[in-house]
């Protein structure tokens, strides 16, 4: 074998010495101060958590809670209306006259009647009746309708205020990021005036860190857009924690039963059907009505007794009453005139009125579109089945998703820790350097706080199904309470 110069063989052995002597006195400057398990951005991880109740208690106070609120009140007045136009009414009434007859040479005589008018819808197909019975079901639709908004407003502040933790998660993960990068960009930058690193590799350190503060940057914009949903969701601004451990758990629901019990829970409380629902029964009552003005006439009966004439076109004392048959409403009058009447004899007077339309009938045509309506609103109830059906199978395949998912990231998670041990192990040995444990601190929180945003996941889906499965009760998730 021939023997190669001296000066040959010293200058890799220089180069080798050089790069160990960087390598170590920056691992030995990084020993000085031990590495612990959590780096200095998770430190606000050990704070107390925040509780949720309070941030629930002021959704109740949102504009859209209180819209909902209000959207039920004045479903309730509707009804109270409908009922009070569907009962007895009573009123009274004054009527004075003053006459002169001839013109030419007779005296003014004056009359004043006391008249007392009441009115009742006796028969079940009366339109008083009907919308009384409509604003009852538009009153139970407003009811539905106001737990459901409440759950979704819910819903939605829990994904906002998840979305704020996940946001300064990540903020916490770029400023560690950053202050490796800075080490890093440093070590580079002492191996680059030692020789042992290219300028290419000493740019591609720089372009790292530069990365790294755009990323801080991105994170801080995406905390504060995340905050600003919550707050708009909550209609006023809150305190948050500054930490994402600090942050309150969300809270966790049980939906039980299989899937055709959730269906059968779903379909029988959600208010889209129960909007659909509503809708059909007010347009088989709109049928009921065509059918009975196209093929019944107008029949009304009335009677009078009293005092009925006096002979030149006045009248007594009088009690009449009406009963329209179509209407279904029975009406009773009573008039007392304020004058001496003793004169005027009495009697009993009973009619019976009935008219159809011969030309120009429109009773057909209003039947037709009855007939239509009712369709229109039986094929709406469907849909609003099937569309309810798709968002609980889909609620239902996201929380299965999300579940499996979680098993996966715990695996990572403790892959991440069993790494960190390892990296420490190696540092303690000499084999390692302090960059690499401060690497696998920040592989670890990552892992850890995605484990965490998995966890949060499966809560939320699990939050979204009873919502789309009507299980879920905004008010039991905080003080208590009923709607």
């Amino acid at each position: 074998m021939t023997d190669l110069p001296s000066s040959l063989l010293a200058r890799p052995a220089r180069m080798t010495l050089l790069t160990l002597s960087v390598l170590l006195g920056f691992a030995g400057a990084q020993q000085t101060a031990p590495p612990t398990a959590t780096p200095p951005a998770a430190s606000g991880a050990a704070a107390p958590a925040a509780s949720l109740t309070p941030l629930l208690e002021s959704l109740r106070g949102a504009p859209d809670w209180r819209a909902a609120d209000l959207n039920y009140r004045a479903a309730q007045l509707t009804l109270d209306s409908a009922r009070t136009r569907a009962g007895l009414s009573v009123t009274a009434g004054v009527d004075g006259s003053l006459t002169r007859v001839p013109w030419d040479s007779g005296t003014f005589t004056g009359a004043t009647t006391l008249t007392v008018s009441a009115n009742l819808n006796v028969l079940p197909w009366a339109p008083a009746l009907e919308g009384a019975r409509s604003a009852a079901r538009s009153l139970a639709g407003a009811a539905v309708d106001l737990r459901n908004t409440r759950a979704r407003l819910t819903v939605q502040v829990l994904q906002a205020y998840e979305g704020v933790r996940g946001a300064s998660g990540a903020l916490e993960l770029s400023r560690a990021q950053l202050d490796l990068a800075r080490a890093q960009l440093s070590a580079a930058q002492s191996q680059r005036s030692d020789g042992v690193l290219s300028a290419e590799g000493l740019l591609a350190q720089q372009a790292a860190f530069e990365n790294a503060q755009a990323a801080q940057t991105r994170a801080e914009r995406t905390q504060a857009q995340a905050t600003r949903s919550l707050n708009r969701l909550l209609g006023a601004p809150v305190t948050l924690p500054a930490q994402a451990g600090a942050f309150a758990p969300l809270p966790t629901v049980t939906v039980n039963g299989t899937l055709p019990e959730l269906l059968d829970r779903a379909l029988s409380r959600r208010p889209e059907v129960a909007r659909a629902q509503a809708a059909l029964a007010d347009a088989q009552a709109g049928l009921s009505a065509a059918q009975l003005d196209a093929r019944f006439p107008d029949v009304t009966a009335s009677v009078r007794a009293g005092q009925l004439s006096d002979g030149a076109g006045g009248s007594g004392r009088l009690l009449s009453g009406t009963l329209n048959v179509k209407q279904g409403t029975l009406g009773a009058q009573v008039s007392v005139p304020l004058k001496d009447t003793s004169a005027i004899p009495g009697g009993v007077a009973l009619s019976l009125s009935a008219s159809l339309p011969v030309f120009g009938n429109t009773r057909g045509t209003a039947l037709t579109q009855a007939q239509l309506g009712v369709t229109q609103a039986q094929l709406a109830l469907d849909s609003a089945r099937q569309s309810v059906e798709l968002d609980v199978r889909a609620a239902l395949d996201a929380l299965q998703n999300e579940q499996d998912a979680l098993n996966a990231a715990r695996t990572t998670a403790e892959q991440a820790r069993t790494a960190l041990d390892s990296a420490r192990a190696r540092l303690n040995a000499g084999l390692g350097t302090a960059l690499n444990v401060r690497q696998a601190e920040l592989t670890s929180l990552q892992a850890d706080q995605a484990l965490q945003s998995q966890l949060n996941a499966v809560t939320l889906a699990t939050l979204t199904l009873a919502q789309a499965t009507t299980d879920l009760d905004p008010l039991l998730l905080t003080s208590g309470g009923t709607p």
